[in-house]
């Protein structure tokens, strides 16, 4: 495949859900190559992005690349980003979008499992540092050539950003500030980290990278999603592609200095969630 100075994409996972919704807001805005990932069944994925996507340029089936990839196992992350280096040798990742994610409800420390809670640390804690282990060479340096302007964005919400951004999906129920309810124990403690691992790894960025990339951690609302379905009871719920779409916009305008937020936390409102 072909290289390009506009740069690239990648959500993983993509293969339902928040993850979904991201890869086809990306093939449906941007010009840009977008890589998707999926732990199994990668034709099915492919063909259901592609599946009615609002593409105006016409080029979503050759733009788009589904890997599959599993968190909890390195070496599908190693070979994912070896086959990026090979297929796009001179292109760098501009939007990068990790969201694993996986919840065992514990409402008191009697139900803690170990199986349960070491399976939600690899997923959502080590799972997201092995991500940034194997693709931070993707990322553009402070030495890289700029990227080019997406000429298919036809709204300022839209004009993606001369820097990459690397995001990690947090969550509100992460933050030791916000927390005055208790329980998902497990849950809680894993998310936490990721606020811990966006704000050291943007650090590592401001002396690699400078102002070409900057790394955030994100709070999607509660999204109406088979991870959440157990808990659709009635209370306000917000759709997969409303979130991304929201969050896109907000990462899209945010810049590279301290006070536009790198290496912090924000919701899909644009508000800061604080640790």
């Amino acid at each position: 495949m072909s290289s390009t100075n506009l740069g690239l994409a990648l959500v993983t996972p993509a293969s339902r859900g928040l993850g979904f919704a991201f890869a086809r807001q990306l093939l449906s805005h941007t010009d840009l190559p977008v890589l998707a990932t999926a732990r199994r069944n990668s034709g099915e994925v492919r063909d259901r992005l592609l599946d009615g996507v609002n593409d105006r340029s016409g080029r979503a089936e050759k733009r788009l690349r589904v890997f599959e990839l599993d968190v909890t196992d390195e070496t599908t992350i190693h070979a994912m980003a070896t086959r990026i280096r090979d297929e796009y040798p001179k292109a760098a990742l501009r939007i990068a979008i990790t969201v694993p994610g996986v919840l065992h409800v514990e409402k008191s420390p009697t139900q803690i499992d170990a199986a349960n809670a070491l399976h939600s640390f690899q997923v959502n804690a080590l799972g997201p540092m092995l991500l940034m282990k194997h693709l931070v060479p993707l990322l553009p340096t402070k030495s890289s050539t700029p990227f080019a302007e997406d000429a298919s964005s036809s709204s300022a919400s839209w004009t993606l950003p001369s820097h990459a951004i690397y995001v990690m999906m947090a969550a509100r129920v992460g933050s030791i500030s916000d927390n005055a309810s208790g329980g998902w124990y497990s849950y809680r403690a894993s998310k936490a980290s990721v606020f811990q691992l966006a704000k050291t790894f943007d650090l590592y960025l401001r002396t690699r990278s400078r102002d070409r990339a900057i790394a955030v951690a994100m709070h999607p609302g509660t999204v109406q999603s088979d991870f959440t379905k157990d808990y659709w009871d009635g209370r306000e719920m917000l759709q997969p592609e409303e979130s991304a779409a929201r969050l896109l916009q907000h990462l899209c305008a945010m810049g590279t200095d301290d006070g536009d937020g790198r290496g912090r936390c924000w919701d899909w409102k644009g508000k800061e969630v604080l640790p």
